[in-house]
């Protein structure tokens, strides 16, 4: 048998219908919702609610929406005027009759939806068909047209590599007899000049060239020799930073390096004068603690964290992260403090830090539901909820802090930022 829903809540306009219906904490998905012309049924197990329509509505243009725990039906008027009641009176054998006659129609009206919808998505894959077939066509075409080009194009460039090689031959040819003409000459001449010996001209040439020869040779001995090696130091003035020094970002360089420097007077530096020069840096930390966190080693990062907080202790990611390893380690107190501290750095509120405000209230939350102060615990989610209403791990985590209010403690997961 199941439970009728009485706490609905049904509002309405001239032309307009609205009813909304608590889900009474029923998922989206387990709800069955059922509306033509004249009747209205929401389902969801165990409850019922179900609405015999004072006058009829206009079925195809019913609006439903589900979420925030209830269901809101839009229900536009075929008639506009104010109704006086939301149901009509009458008795339980003519309801049944409305029932039965709104179910019929409500299951013909989807099968109708659905034989329409198959007839639709059979045109669009037939169209679709079609299209590719029109397009690997096209697509054949082109290609068969780019084939036949290149083809022409190369039987004309093999006739002209043809030509060209013909003709080269022929003038291979006719420079071969030319050079074999030339050779013959030649030598008819050395023959007469051997027998006549050499002529006046030609021993002024020799002459000239041996004088070249013994100029350039004393050019050479005279020459310098080598100078000496040496090597020459450059040096080059020492940086902080690590890259190039450049006019443009002097200002901002030299105030990081006074930001640092008025932290560190805050720091006493005598317990931390045998540290490494990384392992001054409080953000080279904070990575070192978010990578020992990932491997598991949560003592590992706490270290790394509470170092880096004695460095610089106005980063409320430190905090922040070093409460998420409390947790893992279950010191609980220290985690609500640490977060308490986050949430102190966090302000003003601005939607640049939401996000960590959120991490910042879920640990302290979580923290507070395992000491089972889950009073406490709560209204700590409810605030990350109202920063970030559409977080579905929140809501689940909320309603399970609601449910076991007088039960056992909540763990929602929490992971470093």
């Amino acid at each position: 048998m199941p439970l009728v829903v009485m706490d609905y809540v049904w509002t309405q306009t001239e032309t307009t219908l609205y009813i909304n219906v608590p889900l009474k904490g029923t998922k989206a998905g387990k709800v069955d919702i059922v509306c033509t012309d004249d009747y209205l049924k929401v389902h969801f197990p165990p409850y019922l609610f179900e609405a015999f329509l004072f006058e009829p509505v206009d079925d195809d243009r019913i609006a439903v929406r589900v979420a925030n725990g209830c269901a809101v039906i839009t229900l536009p008027k075929r008639t506009n005027k104010v109704w006086e009641h939301l149901m009509i009176s009458t008795d339980n054998k003519e309801k049944m009759e409305i029932r039965q006659r709104a179910l019929l129609k409500y299951h013909e009206k989807l099968s109708s939806e659905s034989i329409s919808k198959a007839a639709k998505q059979q045109a669009d894959n037939k169209y679709a068909l079609e299209t590719v077939i029109k397009l690997e066509k096209e697509e054949r075409d082109s290609i068969q047209k780019i084939k036949d080009a290149e083809q022409e194009k190369t039987t004309q460039e093999l006739a002209a590599w043809h030509f060209r090689q013909q003709q080269k031959a022929e003038q291979d040819v006719q420079l071969k007899l030319q050079s074999e003409k030339a050779r013959s000459r030649q030598l008819r001449t050395e023959t007469e000049r051997q027998k006549c010996g050499p002529s006046d001209q030609e021993k002024m040439k020799l002459d000239q060239r041996s004088n070249s020869n013994a100029k350039s040779k004393k050019a050479q001995d005279e020459l310098p020799p080598p100078r000496h090696r040496g090597n020459i130091q450059v040096t080059f003035t020492p940086r902080i930073f690590p890259t190039a020094l450049r006019e443009s970002r002097l200002p901002e360089e030299e105030e990081w390096l006074r930001k640092q420097a008025e932290t560190w007077r805050n720091v006493d530096v005598d317990d931390l004068k045998d540290l490494k020069e990384e392992e001054g840096n409080p953000y080279w930390l904070k990575d070192k603690g978010d990578k020992c966190f990932a491997t598991g080693d949560f003592l590992g990062a706490v270290n790394a964290y509470s170092l880096a907080i004695r460095l610089m202790g106005k980063i409320p990611a430190l905090y922040s992260n070093r409460a998420a390893c409390h947790l893992k380690l279950r010191n609980f107190h220290k985690a609500i403090e640490d977060s308490s501290q986050a949430l102190d750095l966090l302000t003003p509120p601005v939607p640049a830090n939401a996000a960590a405000r959120v991490r910042a209230f879920v640990r302290r939350g979580s923290a507070f539901c395992e000491l089972q102060a889950y009073p406490e615990g709560l209204q700590d989610f409810l605030a990350a909820l109202k920063i970030d209403p559409n977080n579905e791990a929140l809501l689940v985590d909320t309603q399970r802090i609601r449910d076991i209010i007088q039960g056992s403690a909540v763990n929602p997961a929490s992971e470093t930022e």
